[in-house]
């Protein structure tokens, strides 16, 4: 059945076929490992060592931030609001109605359903209790049914709350 140049075919056959897998991972290697096989690394992540110290960052107390407030750029902030309040009175949307909410107690309306949160949170929206609350609303008052997830620019809330402190005046 089988003579000797069929033999010699199936084993030529193998053998290039291996020579061939060599000489490609041959290539492969020089591809991805240009350069030579050192001991250097390409890239090196840089780690502190323990006894180093941590850089301070001293943070701005929020009456400073908001003295310098602008209710005109928070009017652009306000956008983000209006979808669940509304600024006139007595006018609730899916949140309470805004209108005159800076140093107001914080479950003014009697018409509207409170989570019960807030109150044991603080007893009135002064510009540093809405600072907290909008910072983190869930951290600040936890339970509370408000699902907004949060403004973390303290600039940005210093302006939103300076244009509220406007409405109702």
């Amino acid at each position: 059945m089988f003579d000797t140049m069929t033999t010699t075919k199936i084993i030529g056959g193998l053998c290039s076929t291996f020579l061939v897998f060599l000489l490609g991972a041959w290539l492969a290697e020089e591809v991805y490992h240009s350069g030579g096989h050192g001991d250097e690394q390409a890239y090196v992540i840089e780690v502190e060592e323990e006894g180093a110290e941590e850089e301070v960052v001293e943070e701005v107390p929020f009456s400073v931030i908001f003295a310098s407030a602008s209710a005109s750029d928070g009017e652009g902030l306000w956008r983000g609001c209006r979808s669940c309040h509304a600024l006139e009175s007595g006018q609730h949307g899916t949140g309470p109605a805004l209108y005159g909410v800076v140093n107001r107690p914080v479950q003014f309306y009697d018409d509207f359903n409170y989570s019960g949160a807030l109150i044991e949170a603080a007893d009135v929206w002064t510009p540093e209790n809405l600072n907290a609350f909008l910072e983190n609303p869930r951290g600040y008052a936890p339970g509370t049914a408000m699902s907004y997830n949060g403004m973390r620019d303290p600039e940005d809330r210093a302006n939103l709350i300076a244009y509220l402190e406007t409405i109702g005046d």
